[in-house]
């Protein structure tokens, strides 16, 4: 007899959605989180952009993931009263030879099951967004912004009133399996050895570590970790000029920097993306000038002194600086009754509440 059906490790957005997919099937559970509050690491660091999914490889996770978790999020956000706006998304062309790019994207929408996608001419995107310099563009109606805070606040409640625990304070430090799951040692202030008949490691930057952590667990099929710095600036003393989010064509290894009007009217770019080799959440004033750079191909009049630094995240990624992005990771074939996640970065946001349903599905295999 174990203490819990499932215990999942991280109580960021992906880990409480996977907790609030198994609460929802009846499963006894509990969800470790290290930190002291809920949802401090990757999702507390990000643009709480819902991705509509035009942008994924035909056939992968991230493609079909982030369409169906597009579709569950706004749902649950609706029936929860948490704060979100479908302002919808343009990715623009800003000269021609960016064109074939967003003919890419729209093909690849297309397979993607992405709805409302619409070509628009440079003068039709302006006339949406008066400030915007386009000759091209794609707009995404489905595309919006969200509270993810409030969102993970209320996966949590859920989980909780379907008799799930979300234990903070309490890193997972080891697993061991066994005839009946997993022994479980967590740390923190109280130790304690707790036990389950299935594990879920939804750690974020930390998944390798617990994965390494597991008993068993062959190093070989440990993806390597890359931090993927991305760098936020905020825009002060100047109005927000977009009302929409405007993204750039995607660059090798994100989307690129884009802009956003968050929920409070605050108009702020980025991420870009910067490699590194551990965890610093410092923005260099010094990048501002690439900002301005880019920032002023779709919006020309951008203010010189109008950028300040504002926040850094750094995405999990599995890929190095020139190489290949990748897919996420959804590993239950390594260890019976484990699913490991790795490299659960953007748009994972997005497919958490997917994400979850992908878990729990796995799990009753």
């Amino acid at each position: 007899m174990t203490d819990f059906d499932v215990v999942v490790v991280g109580a960021g957005a992906v880990g409480l959605a996977c907790g609030y997919a198994l609460a929802r099937q009846g499963r006894s559970l509990a969800v470790l989180e290290r930190e002291d509050v809920i949802g401090s690491g990757i999702s507390a660091r990000n643009s709480e952009v819902i991705h509509a999914g035009l942008h994924y490889p035909t056939g992968s996770l991230k493609a079909r993931l982030s369409v169906a978790g597009r579709h569950a999020l706004y749902a649950f956000l609706e029936a929860h009263n948490v704060a979100h706006q479908r302002c919808g998304k343009l990715i623009v062309a800003t000269e021609d030879s960016e064109r074939p790019a967003l003919e890419r994207l729209k093909q690849q929408a297309e397979i993607n099951g992405v709805e409302d996608i619409r070509w628009l001419t440079g003068a039709e995107a302006c006339a949406l967004e008066p400030q915007l310099k386009a000759v091209a563009a794609l707009e995404s109606p489905q595309s919006g912004i969200f509270d993810s805070h409030g969102y993970m606040f209320a996966l949590q409640g859920e989980i909780e009133a379907r008799g799930g625990a979300v234990v903070l304070a309490s890193p997972f430090e080891a697993a061991t399996p066994g005839p009946e799951g997993f022994t479980i040692s967590v740390g923190g202030e109280t130790p304690a050895t707790i036990s389950a008949r299935q594990l879920v490691i939804a750690a974020g930057l930390g998944a390798q570590t617990c994965a390494r952590a597991i008993e068993g667990f062959p190093a070989t099929r440990i993806p390597q970790l890359y931090y993927g710095k991305g760098n936020y600036f905020v825009l002060t003393g100047v109005r927000a000029p977009f009302a929409r989010l405007i993204y750039p064509p995607p660059i090798p290894g994100a989307l690129g920097t884009h802009y956003r009007r968050d929920l409070g009217g605050v108009a702020r770019f980025g991420p870009d993306l910067q490699f590194v080799d551990h965890e610093d959440y410092a923005v260099d004033p010094a990048r501002a000038a690439s900002f301005y750079e880019t920032v002023r191909r779709f919006w020309p009049a951008l203010p010189d002194g109008a950028l300040s630094p504002d926040y850094a995240g750094i995405r999990p990624k599995l890929h190095g600086r020139g190489e290949h992005q990748g897919d996420f990771v959804i590993d239950s074939e390594t260890m019976p009754n484990l699913v490991a996640l790795f490299g659960i970065e953007s748009p994972g946001l997005t497919s958490s509440m997917a994400i979850g349903e992908e878990v729990a599905s796995r799990l009753l295999a």
